[in-house]
């Protein structure tokens, strides 16, 4: 069996506590991570993280939240750090509409930027949308963007855009959410989401699952997350880790 936390924000945090909820997570059965920048200058410290665990790789991007530090030139220095075989992917990448931290038109050019280079590259974007379903698949439709794929990760979407997504090859990760009281939109998601389609993760440290709401979220409680997305689909726990991780590996192909 196999258990990957396919969306892990490792970075925050910091010195010895990222050896030990990495040690935590191991011992819970997880082995691989999959830690997702959210600035450009994060990633020199995270291909030095990388490159010091054999279970651990990196999407390198910029988040939405900071879609304003893009920068002229950001493009080749993006394409830069893809060249290193620990980075698996563009991202974390996307649209934010709830909390428009930069304003919506440079948050729509810095993921139109990255997706290029993404393209370029041959490599999966990781996707943060949220309360911005229209403007993304407006921005997953236009031509240029025919041949992108990736993670939509801890996707709360509306059930068309799932649909479309699906139908263009994009996977879903699915987070502590999907334990939530409230969450029967994420549960309706899960449902209607092909096994081969689905991740797990934990978006650490935040959105931690039952039993540990409250807490700062950790790479060892995925195991929650995927106890309960096996519940929900009628698997046993074993056949839902094994199945997520073969998506991850065959999404992720550098993650070897």
């Amino acid at each position: 069996m196999s258990l990957i936390d396919s969306h892990c924000h490792l970075q925050h945090f910091e010195g010895d506590e990222r050896e030990r909820v990495l040690d935590a997570a191991r011992a819970a059965g997880v082995t691989g991570f999959l830690v997702p920048a959210v600035r450009l200058d994060q990633g020199d410290d995270l291909l030095a993280f990388c490159h010091a665990h054999d279970d651990v790789w990196c999407a390198l991007g910029v988040h939405p939240h900071d879609a304003a530090t893009w920068q002229d030139g950001d493009e080749a220095r993006l394409a830069e750090l893809l060249r290193d075989p620990k980075v698996v992917a563009v991202g974390e990448c996307g649209l934010d509409f709830f909390y428009d931290h930069a304003p919506r038109e440079i948050q729509e050019h810095c993921l139109r930027a990255q997706w290029r280079v993404a393209i370029a590259a041959n490599l999966p974007v990781v996707v943060h949308n949220r309360e911005s379903d229209e403007a993304m698949l407006a921005m997953v439709r236009e031509p240029e963007f025919a041949a992108l794929g990736g993670d939509f990760h801890s996707f709360a979407g509306h059930a068309e855009m799932h649909r479309e997504l699906l139908a263009r090859g994009f996977y879903f990760g699915f987070s502590g959410m999907v334990t939530f009281n409230k969450a029967d939109n994420i549960r309706a998601l899960l449902a209607a989401t092909p096994l081969d389609r689905i991740l797990v993760e934990t978006d650490s440290p935040f959105l931690a699952p039952v039993p540990y709401r409250g807490k700062p979220n950790q790479p060892a409680w995925v195991a929650a997350v995927a106890r309960r997305v096996a519940t929900e689909r009628g698997m046993q726990y074993d056949d839902l880790c094994t199945g997520t991780a073969d998506n991850f590996v065959r999404l992720f192909a550098r993650a070897q």
